[in-house]
């Protein structure tokens, strides 16, 4: 606010339109016009449709709710994160304790959302949850993307779940949001806006690579990724990615690159898509 924005809660933005030297739109049946605008509005936005940043993403579901302590134990579930990979296709399964509750869910493939609920149930019952008892059950769209994406276009860029940064593996999104949030800031205030898709593809390619190796082989072949994981060098190399000690899959050195090359070989079987997915330069 000192700097001189003005934070608008609650309108309705439309007729995104590129013009010359900056962008303009309507705010609530008011026309404004800036020199850049960077687009956050989300897995279902769009302005990527509006401005032609619209590649054709592919995506994820996912189906999550709520459940209270007391209706499951509270001595069993604070601090425990429960994860159950591949076991949707496409995805996993978690839960995991917020609050005053527990949060219970699944996710997967585009092609199983008509069996989301069906899987959640399942899951449920697994674990002891009685399915009367979910409570905010919320579906989500988690956008993935293409190879050939673009990021920005003249003086405006896509951030986040707009540009489909959802990890493939995880489904998460708030790292690559604040990242690409981040290099967009940085790329107006030095006045090159192009900069910015750039180094986002520097700065993600190699890790959305990987995502989409482990996403594949795990689906393909959750065993044998799985036991592979669980070897004592490429489980190291998983918890220093998580951890933050090395920012991405490509700063792996000595036996941990090596290690996660074995994932990448099961990914080859079918069809390496780790590979088809790195971002190209454009």
């Amino acid at each position: 606010m000192r700097a001189g924005a003005e934070f608008r809660d609650g309108v309705k933005v439309s007729d995104l339109a590129l013009e010359e030297g900056g962008v303009q739109a309507q705010v609530d049946g008011s026309r404004v016009a800036a020199t850049h605008a960077l687009l956050a509005d989300g897995a279902n936005g769009v302005s990527a449709r509006a401005i032609g940043l619209d590649d054709g993403r592919d995506y994820g579901v996912a189906l999550e709710a709520n459940v209270p302590f007391g209706v499951v134990s509270e001595a069993e579930y604070r601090g425990l994160l429960c994860l159950e990979l591949a076991n949707v296709p496409g995805g996993y399964g978690w839960v995991f304790p917020k609050g005053d509750h527990v949060n219970v869910g699944v996710g997967g493939w585009e092609r199983e959302g008509p069996r989301l609920r069906e899987h959640l149930a399942r899951f449920c019952r697994e674990y002891g949850i009685p399915e009367s008892s979910l409570e905010d059950v919320r579906g989500h769209r988690l956008p993935l993307v293409h190879p050939r994406a673009r990021f920005a276009q003249g003086r405006v860029a896509l951030l986040g779940d707009a540009a489909g940064l959802v990890d493939p593996l995880s489904g998460d999104g708030i790292y690559e949001a604040f990242l690409s949030a981040r290099l967009a800031t940085k790329a107006v205030l030095a006045g090159d806006l192009e900069s910015y898709d750039r180094e986002l593809r520097r700065a993600i390619s190699s890790q959305l690579a990987a995502g989409w190796s482990a996403q594949v082989a795990l689906d393909r072949f959750p065993r044998l990724t799985y036991a592979v994981v669980r070897t004592p060098f490429l489980w190291n190399a998983v918890v220093s990615l998580l951890g933050g000690d090395v920012p991405s899959p490509s700063s792996m050195r000595g036996l941990r690159r090596v290690s996660m090359r074995a994932v990448d070989a099961i990914a080859r079987v079918s069809g390496n898509p780790g590979k088809a997915y790195r971002l190209r330069e454009t």
